[in-house]
């Protein structure tokens, strides 16, 4: 059975996270958006694990939980969490984000014992402990074998393993003795599977893109599709340790956060080259620039732009709806009104976001929306874009009608 699987994702009780991300809430979006199978986020949270163990039954004995309120099990959660590692090693500080699901209830309630002893784990929803990467993983695999340990968004510049102000330059110098239990890497919104096609080390580990959403609306915006004979942790874990994936559903890599080089307070926005050329250096105030993802993937590429390997994954990009409804009505914000009520107009005529965005036959979609946002699906789809590339923490724009005047001018 074919599932769209998001990873990846945050509780309220994340810094800078939405209020509104309760697991009622959670279940409820995913149906909306498409997504089968999503991630419970911050089960190191006390007070989210409680809610997850008071809230969630698991469904037979598969690993996955439902809601116990929801009259099905069509959306189902897969116990996840997301640690902020900071650490010194080799004389510099390092600073790694790492995902983790667990195959049970009874193995998070070990792993949460022993890292409340240690560490803060109650300060915020994705805990900041001071353990190194491959410490980590040895810890989880001593409290059961079937944990499953990746390192997210790996080209972030400020939290990642090959992020450009605190990470590594491979999996190996990272992980250490325990990077054979590494199956898997998370692209990250900034990159997409073809940049990293260009590091060969990263041929043999699985490609993941989930949304690390911060809210509900982003729930789904990134994703992977796998197909299930059976529906279970077991089987989900097989599929990551095999790269026995489908797809990968993906952001515009250049809306991403990091995509380009720059500073934000400065108005900088600069491409690899412009980078160089500047010797990593803002024009402005001379300080050092945040380096993007796009200029990191280039200094450890050891294959040329274009390179595909053999047996890759394939993959789409997608263009959220909300925001292609906002755009074809000429609004500036996707949680207004009028663009929730078309939204809520297809989703309700016509299926979920992700089937809509993708599989939809926008001639039959004319019958229930308008010309406009059936022509922006179809020029999401086929790339026919305009985008400035997000840098420094900033997200790039996406423009999908030539009109549309630009949104600034960042550029150095």
């Amino acid at each position: 059975m074919q599932c769209i699987l998001d990873l990846h994702i945050h509780s309220k009780h994340s810094r800078a996270c939405s209020p509104q991300l309760t697991l009622t809430n959670i279940d409820d979006v995913c149906r909306k958006k498409g997504v089968d199978i999503i991630a419970t986020g911050d089960f190191t949270y006390p007070q989210w694990f409680f809610d997850i163990k008071n809230e969630l039954e698991e469904i037979q004995t598969s690993g996955l939980y439902k809601l116990k309120s929801a009259l099905d099990n069509k959306i189902k959660f897969i116990l996840s969490t997301e640690l902020a590692l900071i650490y010194k090693e080799n004389n510099k500080t390092r600073r790694i984000h790492i995902v983790i699901h667990a195959p049970n209830i009874q193995a998070v309630e070990e792993l949460n014992r022993y890292l409340d002893k240690k560490y803060n784990i109650r300060s915020d929803g994705r805990p900041i402990l001071g353990m190194k990467s491959h410490e980590l993983v040895k810890l989880c695999l001593s409290i059961n074998p079937k944990f499953l340990i990746y390192p997210a968004h790996i080209w972030t510049p400020w939290f990642s393993v090959f992020g450009s102000k605190s990470g590594f330059d491979s999996m190996e110098e990272c992980f250490q003795d325990q990077v054979e239990h590494i199956y898997a890497y998370e692209t990250g919104l900034s990159s997409d599977p073809e940049m990293n096609w260009r590091v060969s080390e990263l041929n043999k580990l699985t490609i993941l893109s989930n949304s690390d959403a911060h809210s509900l609306i982003n729930i789904g915006r990134e994703a992977t599709v796998m197909d299930l004979n059976e529906i279970s942790y077991n089987t989900i874990y097989d599929a990551i340790k095999n790269n026995n994936i489908k797809s990968t559903i993906e952001f515009y890599p250049e809306e991403g956060m990091y995509h380009y080089d720059g500073h934000r307070d400065c108005e900088i926005r600069f491409s690899p080259e412009q980078t160089k050329k500047n010797k990593k250096l803002c024009p402005k105030c001379k300080k050092s620039l945040t380096v993007g993802v796009m200029y990191r993937v280039e200094e450890l590429a050891d294959r040329p732009v274009g390179f595909k390997p053999k047996n890759v994954k394939p993959f789409i990009k997608l263009v959220e709806l909300d925001k292609i409804i906002a755009q074809s009505l000429g609004i500036k914000s996707r949680s207004s009104k009028k663009v929730v009520a078309e939204y809520n107009n297809l989703i309700s005529r016509a299926g979920n976001e992700l089937d809509i965005l993708i599989n939809s036959d926008t001639e039959k979609l004319k019958n229930i929306s308008t010309n406009k946002i059936c022509e922006g699906i179809k020029r999401a789809r086929n790339g026919k874009l305009i985008i400035e590339p997000g840098f420094d923490g900033q997200y790039g724009s996406i423009k999908i009608f030539q009109e549309q005047k630009s949104s600034n001018n960042y550029w150095g």
